[in-house]
């Protein structure tokens, strides 16, 4: 089968490899109906990520069908659809039984698909502790609509939640890329007073406006000043930060109001400061960490419900044979693109490549279709 391989710092290859085999009688075998790219593949790609294992198969957003499960799996059986969770995880261990899923004990818990071991960009792919991981799609649910519930919608889920926001709240969101987005569909569930969506790309904040007409957006030129004339310049109550750089870092804790949350989504390449002085007095408390990503059954009960829908997310589509194409526009945030579906070949997708030269200059390999 293909998969898309990591081979080594800046090369990923679309290489040939076995169908898994279940090898512990937690697991489940799943054939991959839908895959998409994410920024921490990016961050493989780029050797920002030491855990990660030359020679896995990459990807860890996925749905698909269940193709066999081991002996002591009892939550799905074959032929279920499903959603795969970002993180596997045992369910028994300290962190498991108190719901901090990401800090799974065992050796193959938190995020291991696709980074540990191999991932969802193929065909089929092997879930440890299936009856945790793998969650049935409701009957009406589409592949796409279910794509991102185990991780970018798990993600701003967990980020919501952990803000702990009322009805009261101003709450600003830095960041509208494709978590930021997630997050924001999940901040609205909560009925804040107002929602400011602060963003640096002028397509992105039009995809705001379009699809959020009800949420304020911003830049980061305006993004303080306008925090502070909607909140009577007290500053935001809760301040969501899901960009990942130096400046929307200090941007979150400056627009955040004294005695607010400051909930850190993004992923930093470098160390970030606290500047303690700066903020005393401010009082501020900081959540951050690993999304734990176990409440996709109730994920998907929203998504059915018709109160989530991300498929307007899903900007293009490619198939696996040509997932290379797919990682060159998704790198370089050409077509406005936002997020990718890949299809199995069969189901026919097809897209005209791009430069060749330009997918070697990624570290994709341009031969082996």
């Amino acid at each position: 089968m293909k998969a898309l391989t990591y081979i080594s710092k800046g090369r990923f290859e679309l290489t040939e490899k076995q169908m898994p085999q279940i090898t512990d009688p937690k697991d489940a075998i799943v054939k991959v109906t839908l895959s998409s790219i994410c920024s921490s593949d990016l961050h493989i790609l780029h050797g920002s990520v030491p855990q990660a294992k030359p020679g896995i198969t990459v990807g860890h957003e996925m749905v698909g069908i269940v193709e066999s499960v081991g002996p002591e799996v009892s939550s799905v059986r074959p032929g279920d659809r499903v959603a795969v969770n970002v993180e596997t995880f045992c369910g028994e261990c300290f962190f498991c039984r108190r719901g901090w899923v990401n800090n799974c004990e065992d050796p193959n818990g938190g995020w291991a698909l696709g980074c540990r071991i191999d991932g969802g960009q193929t065909e089929y792919v092997r879930v440890p502790f299936a009856d945790n991981c793998l969650t049935p799609i409701p009957a009406g649910v589409s592949d796409e609509q279910a794509l991102f519930t185990g991780d970018i919608l798990a993600t701003g889920y967990w980020a919501a939640e952990i803000t702990e926001i009322s009805e009261c709240d101003t709450v600003l969101i830095i960041g509208a890329g494709p978590t930021g987005l997630c997050t924001l569909q999940c901040v609205s569930l909560y009925n804040p007073r107002h929602i400011i969506v602060c963003e640096t790309d002028d397509a992105r904040r039009d995809f705001v406006r379009k699809h959020h007409p009800e949420v304020f957006v911003t830049d980061p030129a305006r993004c303080l000043e306008d925090v502070s004339r909607l909140t009577e310049s007290r500053g935001a109550d809760r301040v969501i930060e899901v960009a990942g750089t130096d400046t929307s870092f200090e941007m979150a804790w400056r627009a955040a109001r004294p005695n607010a949350i400051v909930t850190i989504v993004a992923l930093y390449d470098k160390p970030q400061i606290l500047p303690l002085p700066d903020m005393y007095g401010k009082n501020l408390t900081f959540k951050t960490g690993g999304v734990d990503g176990c409440k996709c059954d109730k994920i998907l009960r929203l998504i059915a419900e018709g109160k989530i829908d991300t498929t307007p997310l899903i900007t293009h589509r490619y198939p696996l044979s040509r997932i290379r194409e797919a990682y060159s526009l998704f790198e370089q945030r050409r077509e406005n693109v936002i997020k990718i579906a890949v299809y199995p070949d069969s189901d026919g997708c097809t897209v005209e490549p791009d430069d060749i030269d330009e997918l070697e200059q990624l570290g994709l390999d341009s031969c082996g279709d």
